[in-house]
């Protein structure tokens, strides 16, 4: 790979914040240096007062990192390898051909330590990155707490959140290669309208599989995805084989991200012209969503401040481990020693109550088995507002890291998560997705805490998409009929036990 470096010595686009004063409105009718040529504006009261914690912070300009990072690499031991369903030997390469594009097999399986990103996917990057790394000064204020609170927010990019890092390479990699569609699966509809927009920007088709209650609780997802070209369908459908199986047994299956994977990967497999796009758990997803934490590490440096605390939510755990991978490489370098928390629904604690095992990534079993923490591959959650959570399992990588002992995991009810998101709201202005409304409780935990004891932490929390097509959530929490949603002991002991029994 090309240099040690991650960041481009040669960005395209920076600002020079010194040609903008923080201290008096009267100075804010001024200009940019941007790339070089003084631009002027003039900004409006509100956007200075929202504006000027987010310029405090990112006083140095940031580069778009011209290399994704890969923490297999840093790993005295390595993660276990997926197995072959039918054979329970490592997976071959050419077993992953038919659903995954050759580049994208290569990352998932790779050792080295940085991957140059192609100029085509830094030139999309850019209409978006690098996202703001925010201080909350007014959500510090609201918890009266000594606790230094920051969050890097990925909902600024076209489609909301930071799904379009993995969305656009994947699709890019498969354009290269002559692919002429991409099917996939999405809870939320992050994932799928993500795909939707990446597809749009390489003109291939694209055909996203919904789960069933996302699908109606969040109908302008669907639109926003149809809007960039794509076909949508509920899941389970009657189109596939696998969605035909789960309709059978239950008509008003309120769907899984397990079942729709099934649905995208059947399809995929039947269909030489295409491919099969996944928006979380592999490594190379993660290896993408890297573009992150190696910004975030710079903009906290650019500032003298270190995280004592790392907190992100995860379904999957592709945000969380774009946030957190390049910090963990720092804390395994010795250079810093932030504890890492990962947030989940209490409806879905892949991590807190599952079990470390080989399992299916999918419902039907048509995927390779991977070791990761996983509540058993035919769990169904229930119908929790954060859809995008809603998933049997947990990266791989990720958990490998958890049994590590590099990083530690908490559960906490929909409620209270919708609660911090309120409070969120109306200090910060920021509406989050439910998703990262997990992070944000965990974060009011933590602060909370810091007021009782006095201690002044640094608290980075993963702001990973906003909630503008998720408001008919917020509007039952406002009416109080939201309520908290938790797993079935016995109704996970039923899933763990068709696990596949496979000898570590």
């Amino acid at each position: 790979m090309a240099t040690n470096s991650v960041f481009n010595p040669n960005p395209v686009s920076t600002f020079t914040s010194s040609t903008i004063s923080t201290k008096g409105d009267k100075q804010w009718p001024g200009c940019l240096m941007l790339n070089g040529k003084q631009m002027h504006v003039r900004l409006s009261n509100g956007y200075r007062a929202r504006a000027r914690s987010a310029i405090n912070v990112n006083s140095t300009a940031i580069e778009i990192p011209h290399q994704w990072y890969n923490l297999v690499a840093d790993l005295a031991i390595k993660p276990p390898p997926p197995l072959h369903p039918k054979t329970f030997e490592p997976v071959k390469p050419e077993d992953l051909s038919p659903l995954f594009a050759d580049e994208l097999i290569k990352q998932e399986v790779t050792d080295e330590r940085f991957i140059d990103i192609p100029e085509e996917v830094i030139d999309v990057y850019r209409l978006w990155r690098p996202t703001p790394l925010i201080r909350a000064k007014r959500l510090e204020k609201l918890l009266d707490t000594p606790a230094r609170i920051y969050y890097k927010y990925e909902g600024v990019s076209p489609a909301g959140s930071h799904k379009p890092n993995t969305a656009i390479p994947q699709v890019y990699y498969n354009a290269q290669q002559g692919v002429k569609n991409v099917v996939t699966e999405t809870g939320a509809g992050q994932w799928g309208s993500s795909l939707a927009f990446a597809c749009s920007l390489f003109s291939l088709g694209c055909e996203v599989w919904q789960v069933r209650a996302s699908y109606d609780q969040k109908p302008y997802r669907k639109l926003m995805m149809q809007t960039w070209g794509a076909k949508v369908h509920p899941s389970p459908s009657d189109i596939t084989q696998a969605g035909r199986k789960i309709l059978q047994m239950d008509p008003s299956s309120p769907g899984s991200l397990g079942i729709a994977i099934s649905e995208a990967v059947e399809i995929a497999a039947a269909n030489d012209d295409t491919k099969y796009c996944l928006g979380s758990v592999l490594n190379h997803v993660l290896l993408h969503q890297t573009v992150i934490g190696e910004e975030c590490i710079r903009q906290m440096e650019a500032i003298g401040e270190t995280p004592d605390l790392i907190i992100g939510c995860t379904g999957g755990g592709s945000n969380f481990a774009g946030l957190s991978f390049p910090f963990i490489r720092e804390k395994l370098k010795g250079k810093i020693n932030p504890v890492i928390r990962a947030v989940e629904p209490a409806a879905c604690p892949s991590l807190t109550k599952g079990v470390y095992a080989y399992d299916f990534g999918d419902t039907a079993g048509m995927t390779p088995l991977m070791k990761m923490h996983t509540l058993g591959h035919d769990f169904i959650p229930d119908p929790i507002h954060a859809g995008g959570l809603r998933y049997h399992g947990m990266a791989p990588l990720i958990s490998h890291v958890h049994e590590l002992g590099f990083m530690e995991a908490i559960s906490i009810p929909q409620t209270e998560c919708f609660q911090g998101a309120i409070q969120f709201a109306r200090s910060e202005g920021i509406i989050p997705a439910p998703e990262p409304t997990h992070a944000i409780a965990a974060t009011i935990r933590e602060a909370v805490r810091c007021r009782e004891s006095g201690e002044s932490k640094v608290i980075l929390m993963a702001m990973c998409g906003h909630g503008h097509f998720d408001l008919a959530s917020y509007e039952k929490y406002l009416q109080g009929s939201l309520v908290d949603l938790s797993f079935e002991e016995e109704k996970i002991k039923e899933s763990l036990a068709k696990v596949p029994q496979v000898q570590a």
